[in-house]
């Protein structure tokens, strides 16, 4: 399903509306999901599986990369898994039953939460050329029988993660950043802390979801419902949770080319 980036800027007052937040990375996930799932339901489909938790269960985000240690990626991991409910798992399930359809998640499944969760966190990590989620990579890959048929051509199966924002068009997110700077004037930004003393926006692109969001929810009764999702500055992640921000992107991309 192809959808513009001026369709996906018109639906964003819709999609603050149904998610009921104004953190920047799920409203940039969600606005792809959204229109998605509005196609789904025209095609007459009730019920669709989607992979929410593998990142979060795996370590698949680009910024585990920089984890410091095993101990460090199992914490963080545990944390962004019982989380989910502001974030993933928030847009999967409003995003589709905006529409009606109802989104399955069978990485949550709880038996197999209990297998994933138990695995040796240095299996998880990412270095040395080791790819993110290589565990769950691996369950999927047939090179050890030459006689058995891929289930995905290595092209997809060994691709470096890229986060649904970005993976629909890397265009999306900079027209958003793009499109901020003209809705929100330097003026306007500089008094964000004084509009906004709590959980400040950051950026005119945060400071113009927020404008969104209380145009369709009270500011104190609803913020407090409401948590960013951000990489882990402490591990020298930048601020900004799109998975390019990360450096590991740029260099992966950066070995591809060369050995191209």
């Amino acid at each position: 399903y192809t959808f513009t980036v001026q369709d996906g800027l018109d639906a964003i007052a819709d999609v603050v509306y149904h998610l009921e937040t104004y953190d920047v990375t799920t409203i940039r996930a969600s606005t792809p999901m959204y229109m998605l799932s509005r196609k789904i339901k025209a095609m007459g489909v009730k019920m669709v599986l989607s992979g929410e938790g593998a990142d979060e269960i795996f370590g698949g985000y680009l910024y585990f990369h920089a984890a410091p240690s095993a101990a460090d990626l199992h914490t963080e991991t545990v944390s962004r898994v019982k989380n989910l409910h502001y974030a993933d798992c928030l847009r999967a399930n409003k995003s589709t039953m905006a529409w009606g359809v109802e989104a399955r998640v069978p990485f949550l499944d709880k038996a197999f939460l209990e297998v994933a969760m138990n695995v040796d966190p240095k299996e998880k990590m990412s270095f040395k050329g080791k790819m993110e989620k290589h565990i769950l990579r691996k369950a999927f890959d047939t090179s050890d029988d030459p006689t058995a048929k891929p289930y995905l051509p290595d092209s997809i199966l060994w691709r470096q993660k890229e986060q649904f924002s970005d993976g629909v068009g890397y265009s999306w997110i900079d027209t958003l950043k793009e499109t901020a700077l003209t809705k929100v004037s330097d003026e306007e930004f500089a008094k964000a802390a004084t509009r906004w003393p709590q959980d400040t926006p950051q950026t005119k692109e945060a400071y113009w979801y927020r404008e969104v969001f209380e145009q369709w929810f009270p500011q104190e009764a609803c913020t407090e419902s409401v948590v960013r999702w951000i990489p882990r500055g402490d591990w020298g992640c930048p601020a900004d949770p799109s998975g390019r921000a990360q450096k590991v992107h740029d260099s992966a991309y950066d070995k591809n080319a060369a050995q191209a």
